[in-house]
């Protein structure tokens, strides 16, 4: 596998090494020791799919609050979509900078959320399935989220007509309309998390 930095702190694009003959070809696309030897939470204890009838499609801004904060290791196996990360932890040089990269069925990159990070994806084309490992359990009651158009993150997104998304994630607030509690840096800080590369 190949770690290849974005440009948030603790992102990575994870990248099949292909070992390929007539057959086809073989890759690893995980590997415990290799992601805790790169400082990368490999704790993923529960897996997720999502299926999307339509381009436009959009799911997130989503997160989950302390103390269940998750990391997240994604990938598109149908179709293609524009996965994009936001760094919402309060001691980084890039908080409340984003990523997007195009994911597809053909070039199989994974990208590696860290904890303290909102993420969210749109469908490129009809028919696109998504997939994720987490390092938490969903917890429902902690769910949070960042509306994916919000004005003070300025994202890109690709698809810009018939924009299909649900109520609740068309609903939530922006960032900047929060009132956060006195522990709301600490606890978006990332300084507690083990494993992600905190900002230097």
């Amino acid at each position: 596998m190949h770690f290849i930095p974005t440009t948030l702190n603790g992102a990575y694009i994870i990248r099949i090494e292909r070992l390929a003959d007539e057959r086809g070809f073989f890759g690893r696309v995980f590997c415990r020791r290799e992601f805790a030897k790169m400082g990368l939470n490999p704790d993923m204890t529960q897996g997720n799919v999502s299926f999307n009838h339509k381009k436009g499609t959009v799911r997130g801004l989503h997160f989950q609050n302390p103390p269940y904060m998750e990391a997240k290791l994604v990938s598109c196996t149908r179709g293609a979509i524009f996965d994009v990360v936001v760094d919402l932890r309060t001691n980084s040089p890039t908080y409340l900078h984003w990523y997007g990269v195009t994911l597809t069925e053909r070039n199989r990159d994974r990208l590696y959320v860290p904890e303290g990070f909102a993420h969210g994806y749109q469908t490129l084309i009809d028919n696109s399935e998504f997939f994720y490992h987490s390092t938490a359990v969903y917890q429902a009651h902690e769910e949070n989220g960042i509306r994916w158009n919000d004005p003070a993150l300025d994202i890109l997104w690709p698809v810009t007509l018939g924009i299909i998304i649900s109520d609740k994630d068309q609903n939530w607030p922006d960032w900047t309309d929060r009132k956060p509690g006195p522990d709301a840096k600490e606890r978006l800080s990332g300084e507690k998390d083990s494993y992600a590369c905190n900002a230097q």
